[in-house]
């Protein structure tokens, strides 16, 4: 198994993203830094959503040193893996290393998409593993390299923020919790 956990003073920019076709065959290799160069290469990543017993998510302010879009708000972590590395495994990692959390997590399903950060330039063009998990018991200790904030809130009320200032969060947010919620393992509805 290839290890992921970037060493303190790694630059995170040069680690491997593996290449992905259209399917999410794996096709390839290349640094993080040029798979998100314009117009981006399709390829593996993860997003984790975490919820609580009260079925609310928690989202991170991504840091402001970021190199794609910073400082937007975003699910509770996410990143790469590694060329042939489990997701599961990769994801628990950077929950760990962004957030300071540890749960078990679940994939729930894949968002393909693409997005263009037109303040940095670079471009997200992801295939992206969805993970879930419920958070019982520790909080956040996050890595202020990684986030520069965090906050717990309901999906609806998240819905709603999305609808009414959709630059203050991440291209993506919206549709990977399109993904958390059809799977419905730990939102408030499927606690009842």
């Amino acid at each position: 198994m290839t290890e992921t956990i970037a060493q303190p003073g790694t630059d995170r920019e040069a680690l491997l993203v593996e290449l992905v076709d259209d399917a999410g065959r794996a096709i390839g290799t290349c640094p993080v830094s040029q798979a998100h160069q314009a117009p981006g290469q399709l390829h593996r990543a993860f997003s984790v959503l975490l919820f609580d017993g009260e079925g609310r998510v928690l989202l991170q302010q991504r840091a402001a040193v970021k190199t794609r879009f910073p400082s937007q708000w975003a699910n509770t972590c996410c990143g790469h893996p590694a060329p042939g590395e489990p997701v599961a495994a990769a994801a628990a990692v950077r929950l760990a290393e962004e957030m300071g959390l540890a749960t078990e997590l679940t994939e729930v399903g894949v968002y393909r998409y693409h997005a263009e950060d037109s303040t940095t330039g670079r471009v997200e063009f992801e295939w992206d593993h969805v993970l879930v998990g419920l958070l019982t018991a520790g909080s956040p200790r996050p890595d202020p390299a990684e986030v520069a904030d965090y906050g717990w809130i309901q999906p609806d009320e998240l819905r709603a923020a999305l609808a009414g200032d959709p630059d203050v969060y991440t291209p993506w947010l919206a549709g990977v919790l399109d993904i958390a919620e059809r799977a419905g393992r730990f939102t408030a509805d499927a606690q009842r």
